[in-house]
């Protein structure tokens, strides 16, 4: 017997009509390329992006067509994560920081018709267009170069869809949005997403247990909106009609700080990297930006330190660890402590706080070892494999990657993982990044996390390097904090206070940067190439 209720579709339309309806005097602020401000309102943003919407079917653009766009967190990037699904289309956000090669490469593969790019991003396009093949080009102009011969004006192209706009009648599992995997192994990976899979994201994404996100809050889409939907926040913005701060292309301290105490931002997601910039900030301009007194943030792409979530606490800054990846749209667990961990000792809230948590509600997970599901006991390692209404169940167009699933359904992230009793996952590593030595398996995120406590180190990465005796061995890459200095022995005994000899690394290299993704995260493949000839001081010891 089915149940009486009405098939009503979870779309993006709805969103669109609901911020409309029930908040259109709330403020959208975008830092533009100038450092100027721009304000405007939610009801400017409707009429905006159905006047895309319209734009673009008058344009021809079809339902499942892709447009793509290479732009920085602005208004008008927003109006285009509404206004291309609104018509049928799906926005497909290109990865700036990406070579032009894998640009045009994605491009071509997305089968992108329609590219509405920033100016001040029009030497990037003009780097991959024969590649990509666009049929026609909108340019967001910034009081930069402007649109050349040829390329239409995004004002004037929008300016064209007044009138009468009506909805297609959209299926809430067609795809809304499409992204590319970054900094993985072999191409790039296309992950399409349906307005039902970002809807439910956005519910999960919002509940008191996960980021605990209300219409009270100013939400900041600090996370670029060109990589795994800038964490979700400005969808999750949109459907609860919240204050949305966009600050453009600039993330050094004195941008960020500016606009989170001017706008009174609340809630904002950054890779750690960047935490450790605002940080840096915060110290070393100790009462100069008021933050809002319940702000808080969260921190993706990679592990943060126990002594960067210490750091910001004494700060008046609540850091919340969250995980995902750009298959699962992107958040998928969370890490809280439960209401009976609150008498916990300090030292062990901040254990459980570096973890990556539990799942959100209804994505599930399982750690696999060779011999079947590892136990969860906290100890007993596996590959992490996940599956829910806002996971990937494919890759556009390439069936040579099925192997990413299990005959049951289950996603392979390429994560080695624990989970323990509480349902608290963490990872021990990405699976090419652990460290084989003599048989033994050495977690290179675990040393790193451990460096970073250190007070002289600003940044710290640990890869494999080949051993004659051992296989492999741990070499450190070190960025030190600025005017100080620190010796290999001195991290060498810090480090021994928490892991065996066996485990340390035995070699420290000192550097002025460490390489990373264009997502922030650390680029490994690069250091383990750079020192894969490394000549240890004594061979076969």
């Amino acid at each position: 017997m089915d149940g009486l209720m009405m098939n009503y579709p979870l779309s993006l339309v709805h969103l669109l009509e609901r911020v409309n309806q029930l908040f259109g005097k709330v403020e959208v602020v975008s830092r533009l390329p100038d450092r100027s401000i721009h304000r405007y309102t939610y009801a400017e943003f409707y009429r905006r992006s159905r006047q895309l919407a319209k734009a673009l079917t008058d344009a021809g653009v079809q339902r499942g067509d892709r447009v793509a766009t290479l732009m920085w967190n602005s208004y008008r990037h927003l109006e285009a994560y509404f206004g291309i699904p609104a018509c049928g289309g799906v926005v497909h956000t290109l990865n700036l920081r990406l070579h032009p090669s894998d640009l045009g490469y994605i491009a071509k593969h997305a089968g992108d018709r329609i590219l509405i790019v920033d100016d001040v991003l029009l030497p990037l396009y003009e780097q991959f267009k024969e590649q990509a093949g666009f049929e026609r080009v909108v340019v967001v102009g910034h009081g930069g170069q402007g649109a050349k011969t040829g390329l239409d004006d995004y004002e004037e192209f929008i300016a064209r869809g007044e009138g009468d706009f009506e909805y297609p009648k959209l299926d809430e599992n067609e795809a809304a949005a499409m992204c590319y995997t970054s900094g993985t192994t072999g191409k790039p990976k296309g992950v399409l997403y349906s307005h039902r899979a970002l809807v439910l994201h956005s519910f999960a994404f919002a509940l008191p247990d996960a980021f605990g996100v209300a219409q009270k809050d100013v939400l900041m889409a600090l996370a670029p909106m060109f990589h795994a939907n800038s964490h979700g926040i400005p969808y999750v913005a949109v459907m609860l009609g919240t204050k949305l701060v966009l600050p453009g292309s600039q993330v050094d301290a004195e941008n960020l700080l500016e606009l989170m105490d001017s706008e009174r931002v609340t809630v904002t997601t950054a890779v750690p990297t960047v935490w450790g910039i605002i940080l840096e900030g915060l110290e070393k301009n100790p009462g100069r930006w008021k933050l809002a007194p319940n702000f808080r943030g969260l921190a993706g792409g990679s592990a943060p330190p126990e002594s960067l979530l210490r750091r910001l606490d004494a700060q008046g800054v609540s850091l919340l660890h969250l995980w995902g990846m750009t298959e699962t749209t992107p958040a998928a667990t969370v890490s809280r402590l439960k209401s009976y961990m609150r008498k916990l000792p300090i030292k062990q809230k901040y254990a459980v706080r570096c973890r990556q948590g539990w799942p959100l509600p209804f994505v599930e997970m399982r750690a696999m070892a060779p011999r079947g599901e590892a136990p969860w006991d906290g100890e007993t390692a596996g590959e992490l494999q996940v599956r829910g209404p806002w996971v990937a169940a494919s890759y556009y167009n390439m069936p040579e990657e099925a192997r990413r699933w299990t005959k049951d359904g289950w996603f392979c992230t390429g994560d080695v993982c624990t989970i323990d009793a509480e349902g608290f996952m963490k990872i021990m590593d990405r699976s090419k990044d652990m460290i084989k030595s003599g048989g033994e398996w050495i977690s290179s995120v675990d040393l790193e996390s451990a460096l970073m406590d250190h007070p002289a180190v600003r940044q710290a990465a640990v890869v494999a390097v080949p051993h004659p005796k051992w296989d492999e061995r741990p070499l450190a890459v070190i960025v030190r904090k600025e005017g100080v200095v620190v010796a290999a022995d001195d991290l060498r005994s810090f480090l021994s206070q928490k892991f065996s000899k066996w485990q340390l690394p035995d070699a420290f290299v000192f550097v002025e940067t460490l390489p990373h993704t264009s997502t922030g995260k650390l680029l490994k493949s690069s250091l383990r190439e750079q020192y894969k000839a490394w000549k240890w001081e004594t061979p076969g010891s």
